[in-house]
């Protein structure tokens, strides 16, 4: 395969691998309520779901240096499937309490983090090697991604619908299978520059230190520090209309798990729009600026239309708007991150990265079930869209956040001529 196909086959797998990921999160929910739990159970059931992530962040990001970036996406799909399948299996069988549940959740999680760093890492050593710009390889991945959602999104939602959430979750660990049978076939690293080359070395400094080293880079990088403390929260807010908010409106007022599907799902395809549109411009305008208002539209509309109440109709029609929105975002953290990053140290600063950014999501879901048990639905969805606008402002403050700008060409210096 040349290396346009194995980037191409890199986007499928995430694509797969992804949809897996949101179909679980329509089908937990209701796999819940199908018990007769209530809101705080489905909040419960959240946390359990994303706490995981945070602590394979830190911890897998170096591990997958060593076990390799391909290697670690194969293994990282097989477990996911593997429990997510358990599920139905003891569900049809003897019987699925709701402790063993919480338990197969959370290890399903766990190594989603390693397996999709393993991926991000594999991505500008294809990238170059297929000739594409880096901005819009991070743009097409981050696409693949919204895609992923606007499959997951409305098929979960159906399949629950239809057929019943353990059904929807025995379709997921068919799709964490087909993931990593195609990386495990199709993807290979860019063996032309050195990320590439190096993808399955093992680093020699020891585990501990590596992960000492990454968490240095972390904390002692001025534009990082503030990336983490702007993404935890606004995670903790999303995780809060996502996991937990949206699916009890959704049941409550906008028909069930089929509306919630489509709701997620539109969302999930503006953005994919939204991420492929700005791959192609995203290299003529400037990042902070259009991060600010991007980011506001992103959470705003989608979480005003439940705080007053509205339907179905202007659900789609916010969830259209926030979507576009927030499909350039992590197209431009992307590219920052990959900027600034050593090339040796991209597994384990992106875990640490995206565990920092993940580590409000597991407070999110619980404490929205909370919440909404009481004061109710509506009012929590109007508390989140006030914090979630005033915290997504912090970019305009300046400071450290202008390091988000690309770096100035340097200029070959002119040789002045003496005559």
């Amino acid at each position: 395969m040349n290396a346009r196909a194995r980037l191409r086959a890199l986007l499928a797998v995430q694509v797969v691998s992804r949809t897996g990921n949101v179909v679980t999160t329509v089908a937990v929910p209701f796999a819940v309520l199908a018990r007769g739990g209530s809101a705080t159970d489905v909040g419960i059931a959240a946390f359990a779901a994303t706490v995981p992530i945070v602590l394979g962040g830190p911890f897998g990001g170096a591990l997958v240096e060593r076990v390799g970036f391909v290697r670690s996406s194969v293994a990282s799909d097989l477990v996911s499937g593997a429990t997510l399948l358990a599920m139905p299996v003891l569900a049809w069988t003897v019987g699925l309490p709701f402790w063993a549940l919480l338990a197969l959740v959370f290890v399903s999680g766990l190594f989603d983090l390693p397996g999709e760093s393993a991926r991000r890492v594999l991505l500008p050593g294809l990238a170059r090697s297929a000739g594409v710009p880096l901005e819009r390889a991070v743009g097409h991945f981050e696409a693949s991604q919204r895609l992923s959602v606007l499959i997951g999104a409305p098929l979960g939602g159906v399949l629950v619908a239809a057929a019943g959430p353990m059904a929807a979750l025995v379709c997921t660990a068919v799709a964490f299978g087909t993931a990593a049978l195609l990386a495990a076939v199709l993807v290979r690293p860019a063996g032309d520059d050195a990320a590439g080359a190096s993808a399955d070395a093992a680093p020699t400094n020891g585990y501990w230190r590596d992960i000492a080293e990454g968490f240095r880079f972390c904390v002692r990088d001025p534009f990082f520090r503030l990336v983490i403390a702007l993404v935890l929260i606004t995670n903790l807010l999303d995780a809060a209309r996502s996991t937990t908010l949206l699916p009890l409106y959704a049941a409550d007022t906008l028909g069930g798990a089929q509306a919630l599907g489509f709701v997620t799902g539109t969302f999930g395809g503006a953005a994919f729009l939204g991420s492929v549109a700005f791959g192609y411009v995203a290299h003529r305008v400037p990042r902070r600026i259009t991060f600010v208002v991007c980011f506001v539209l992103a959470g705003g509309p989608s979480l005003l239309v439940p705080a007053l109440g509205l339907g179905l109709p202007w659900m789609l029609a916010a969830s259209a708007l926030s979507g576009l929105a927030a499909g350039a975002l992590n197209p431009i953290l992307g590219a920052v991150e990959l900027e600034r990053i050593p090339v040796h140290m991209r597994a384990r600063v992106f875990g640490l990265l995206g565990a920092g950014s993940w580590a409000g999501i597991p407070l999110g879901g619980l404490l929205a079930g909370f919440a909404a048990e009481g004061v109710g639905v509506q009012a929590t969805f109007g508390a989140v869209v006030v914090l979630y606008t005033v915290v997504t402002l912090a970019p305009l403050t300046g400071g450290a956040w202008r390091l988000m700008e690309r770096p100035a060409p340097e200029r070959a210096p002119v040789e002045r001529v003496t005559t």
